[in-house]
């Protein structure tokens, strides 16, 4: 197989970020790329085309490499529900929930035969694999059952690329205690080695690049500054606190609430292209203030963070936020909340059959959750009574839950779909829910409900902001942030002489 794997010293070294660069550059030097991470625990997902559901990670990088996502890309996804246990998402379907010692028992050979699967699979079909590990590859009380950096490098057969995060502090120390955990095998797969977010004058990290080489005896091909503002989808809450920074204040503030089990709250991430928007996760009421708007957004346990917010005091802050005129929407989970019933009829969200609560009142409807998961890539137009022009809205749903909604004179659809509706619009637009994730990727929605808190203001109007022609101007500014950076000619040669330097 003709590929590269990016491993790091630990999470959040940037391996998901140089990996969609990767996805780019190989895709601009002609190559039919595909994104590969074997296994990933993110509650931030991506639904394929078939209907199928993979890490948002892989996703992003599929649209990097100018593909369709398919589930081969990320043939296991793991969706924590608590702190101990998580829902195992193979080949895009719900398969079964487990704690992590059953996981690592019970499962691995199963998780070897699937990755094996989707490798094949992907090397028929594409020239390069670019392949994303997952924290550190020398987690040495779980490497004797991994799936997901050297287990999988071995499978694939391709060579590794090791990216140590210099902010974090420790990168020399990092660098080394890696290799030298790693087995002697593993060792000759590294072929190189990339700092990475880089901060000040590259010059005087000279001779620090000498100290590692000499060290290690692997090459440093790049040293990659930190890329600032890169608006990439990032793949878990890790990224949170730089990506919405709370100093950045703006004319138009909208507060996320910050759910403990939080998912895909990346819905929000198209705020980062509207210049006058700045967004803030919050976690306590106290945190609050007055935002123009305010999101609540998926969760993989709805009641479970619903009875977190009544126990900090957050539900009564969000309701009278609400019946004092402020502007809400719900995503999902969020949307769930907002009901003023929630039923476990099958125990799917809280494990308990027929556990039932009183939710925020704020839309008059029952969410009822079910024993089967709806994953859909979805479309429909926004309701004549939504507030909205009818323009054509599309999105995702990943759900157990089914919300019946009282539409009453003041309660309308959101969305009308091709025979049914979606989710509630009330009082103009101002209180929102909707099953839709991808929701605010719809420039023209977007653009419309910005400008509705904009008149709010007194602010003026403006243009729609659209995101697919940013966003490829974002993947193309990161491929060149890191080609600038990277010894590319050297990663090439690794990449085509790999396997003939194994033969040989």
């Amino acid at each position: 197989m003709k590929g590269v794997m990016f491993q790091g010293t630990s999470s959040d070294a940037g391996k998901s970020l140089i990996a969609t660069a990767f996805c780019t550059i190989f895709r601009d030097l002609g190559y039919k790329v595909a994104p590969f991470k074997s296994q990933n625990m993110s509650n931030n997902s991506y639904v394929t085309k078939d209907g199928k559901e993979i890490g948002r990670a892989q996703g992003i990088q599929a649209e990097a490499a100018g593909v369709d996502a398919t589930v081969y890309m990320n043939p296991i996804l793991l969706k924590p529900r608590n702190d101990r246990r998580a829902e195992v998402v193979l080949f895009g379907k719900s398969f079964q929930s487990f704690e992590g010692r059953e996981y690592r028992e019970k499962f691995y050979e199963k998780g070897i035969e699937t990755i094996e699967t989707a490798l094949t699979t992907l090397e028929n079909e594409y020239d390069v694999i670019v392949v994303e590990g997952a924290g550190s590859p020398v987690e040495i009380n779980l490497n004797d059952r991994e799936l997901v950096n050297m287990k999988v490098a071995e499978m694939a057969d391709v060579p590794v690329f090791l990216i140590a995060d210099i902010e974090r502090g420790g990168v020399f120390a990092s660098i080394v205690g890696t290799l030298q955990l790693l087995k002697e095998e593993e060792r000759k797969r590294v072929k190189g080695i990339i700092i990475n977010k880089f901060r000040g004058d590259l010059s005087l990290f000279e001779d620090g690049i000498t100290w590692i080489e000499e060290k290690t005896g692997v090459k440093v091909v790049g040293v990659i500054p930190y890329l600032h503002n890169h608006r990439i989808d990032s793949e878990d809450s890790l990224s949170i606190g730089s990506r919405f920074s709370q100093s950045d204040q703006k004319e138009i503030d909208i507060a996320v609430i910050r759910l403990p089990y939080i998912s895909n709250y990346t819905d929000v991430e198209p705020f980062l292209f509207e210049e006058d928007v700045s967004i803030r996760f919050v976690d306590h009421a106290n945190e609050f203030g007055n935002p123009d708007a305010v999101i609540i957004p998926g969760t993989r346990s709805t009641i479970a963070d619903f009875k977190q917010l009544q126990n900090v005091g957050f539900d009564l802050k969000i309701k009278d936020y609400v019946k004092n005129g402020g502007t809400i929407v719900g995503i999902c989970g969020g949307y769930q909340m907002m009901c003023s019933y929630l039923y476990d009829q099958a125990g799917s969200d809280t494990g308990q059959v027929g556990y039932q609560l009183a939710g925020l009142d704020i839309i008059p409807a029952m969410t009822t959750f079910m024993g089967t998961k709806k994953t859909i890539q979805n479309s429909g137009v926004l309701h004549a009574n939504s507030g909205f022009p009818p323009h054509e809205v599309d999105g995702y749903e990943i759900h157990l839950g089914v919300t019946d909604v009282r539409y009453l004179e003041n309660v309308n659809p959101l969305i009308t779909l091709q025979n049914s509706f979606d989710g509630v619009s009330m009082d103009n637009g101002r209180i929102i829910g909707t099953y839709f994730h991808h929701f605010f990727e719809n420039d023209a929605f977007r653009g419309e409900w910005l400008n509705h808190i904009r008149k709010k203001k007194n602010l003026p109007e403006k243009e729609f902001v659209y995101l697919r022609k940013e966003k490829a101007a974002q993947y193309s500014r990161l491929a060149e942030h890191v080609k600038k950076h990277i010894d590319l000619d050297y990663v090439v040669s690794v990449v085509e002489t790999w396997g003939i330097e194994c033969e040989g």
